[in-house]
């Protein structure tokens, strides 16, 4: 099988592969720092990593797939019930951690290896493992009981990061520039993996900020990538910082993912920059399903074609597959390819719930396609799907239109019974200017306007802000009753 990582092990050289704030490491010193580790957990089965946003984690997880191990991240904020959980479900054998890194009393019940990154050592080589064998156990959010171990294959990121590479032209000569945590497949997939495997460098913010944004694009950066969140904050900033709009201006490519970029967040980079953001589409199971390719157009609020290898269906309630391109036709999401990944730790019974008899996984995400294929997700099943006055209508929508509102800050939709529709559209909205929201009739309207007289809101309630989770996605459950 191909190594995950050809560039450490085909002539590792002085290039740059990783560099977190001040501290950075060659190919050659990742080479020698991530065999270091290998040597010590081989063999151990499933490792536990101390995911915080540093050189060590990055030189960890490599030395554990190095090793023919599978990688467990730990999320640092995680609570210690949900880490036992974790812990107690992988039964990793040890857990990897920076030096002086302090663990929770959970973790501390682990045998502990400090990862040193010293770059000195002579690299053992990588063992011959195969495809199907696991790299890593990815936590989901647990948003409908404890989380759920996902066990992503190795050739599950292979193919992943190599149709990323041919959709948006990635080669060894990029630069990526990022500051997304390292314990979900955005951050560590995408962020880490991606660029070492194409033979090309990351720039780890540590915490996101815009000066680093502007610092790292300004000089050799070719690509960042980044959530909703972060492109709102540069789009605020935008306007009072022409050094950010140059450094954003000069970028090979623009990414958002891990829950939908705002049209209105689109169209103000855009208009600064006069460069556009593109989505991709994908989750801890499937990692990457979709994008909009570096080529292609970069259409605000749409996550483009699916990626080569990567099948991808439209299916109403009863089974059916939507057939339909016309924009409105909404399905959910099923998807097929060697991006999947093969099981939930320990649960047989929610592994075989998540897939059809054919293969099909079920995500969950609810979605229309464009009549040239591009996919527009519209939100997700359980949450995100409106029955109303007999339509099916998609959160998703409703929020970007109300976000183009300019008395609006934030927005989510959600439905909830009606007795003569169903469910009526409920509007939550985050004002602009909290002393003087704008009347609940005038988004309603703003919304009929823009889209159609059936999703306007029925009713609006104004908070001062909106739960979100780590990567920036509206806990929606979590809005008061």
């Amino acid at each position: 099988m191909t190594p995950l990582f050809p560039a450490l092990s085909d002539d590792p050289s002085s290039r740059p592969a990783l560099r977190f704030g001040e501290r950075s490491l060659s190919y050659a010193e990742l080479a020698a720092s991530a065999g270091v580790v290998a040597g010590r957990v081989r063999g151990a089965g499933r490792v536990a990593v101390w995911a915080t946003p540093s050189l060590e984690t990055a030189v960890g997880v490599v030395g554990v797939l190095l090793a023919g191990a599978a990688a467990v991240p730990l999320n640092p904020k995680s609570g210690e019930k949900e880490l036992g959980h974790i812990l107690s479900d992988s039964a990793p054998a040890l857990v990897l951690a920076a030096p002086g890194a302090e663990l929770p009393a959970p973790v501390r019940g682990l045998r502990r290896i400090d990862v040193a990154v010293c770059g000195k050592a002579e690299p053992p080589a990588g063992e011959a493992v195969g495809e199907e064998e696991p790299a890593l156990v990815v936590y989901t959010s647990g948003t409908t009981g404890p989380p759920k171990g996902a066990v992503i294959p190795r050739r599950a990121i292979a193919a992943t990061l190599d149709a990323l590479a041919d959709a948006w032209q990635w080669t060894e000569q990029d630069v990526l520039v990022h500051g997304l945590p390292l314990f979900h497949v955005h951050g560590l997939v995408l962020g880490v993996l991606g660029p070492l495997r194409r033979g090309g460098s990351v720039r780890h913010l540590g915490r996101f900020d815009t000066q680093g944004v502007t610092r790292e694009l300004s000089s050799g950066a070719t690509m960042l990538f980044g959530v909703p969140t972060m492109y709102h904050r540069i789009a605020e900033a935008l306007p009072a910082d022409p050094a950010l709009a140059k450094a954003l201006a000069g970028a090979r490519l623009l990414v958002s993912g891990s829950a939908a970029l705002p049209v209105h967040d689109h169209e103000r980079i855009a208009a600064a920059t006069g460069r556009r953001v593109v989505e991709r589409y994908g989750m801890t199971e499937t990692l990457m399903n979709t994008a909009v390719r570096a080529d292609g157009e970069a259409r605000a609020g749409t996550v483009g074609l699916p990626l080569p290898g990567v099948e991808l269906r439209l299916v109403e309630d009863d089974g059916s597959v939507v057939d339909a391109l016309d924009g409105e036709s909404v399905g959910e999401i099923q998807v097929r390819g060697a991006n999947l990944f093969t099981e939930y730790l320990n649960r047989p019974d929610a592994t075989a719930a998540a897939f059809t008899a054919d293969g099909w996984f079920r995500t969950g995400d609810v979605a229309v396609r464009d009549p040239d294929g591009y996919v527009r997700i519209v939100g997700r099943k359980a949450t995100d799907l409106i029955k109303s006055g007999g339509y099916k209508i998609g959160a998703g929508e409703i929020e970007n239109a109300l976000l183009e509102h300019p008395e609006v800050r934030e927005a989510a939709v959600t439905g909830e019974p009606d007795a003569d529709l169903g469910e009526r559209i409920v509007a939550w909205v985050v004002p602009a200017d909290p002393q003087s929201p704008p009347p609940e009739s005038e988004l309603a309207d703003h919304v009929a306007r823009r889209l159609a007289p059936h999703k306007r809101p029925r009713v609006v309630r104004y908070l001062d802000a909106l739960p979100r989770n780590d990567m920036g996605k509206i806990m929606k459950r979590a809005l008061p009753a």
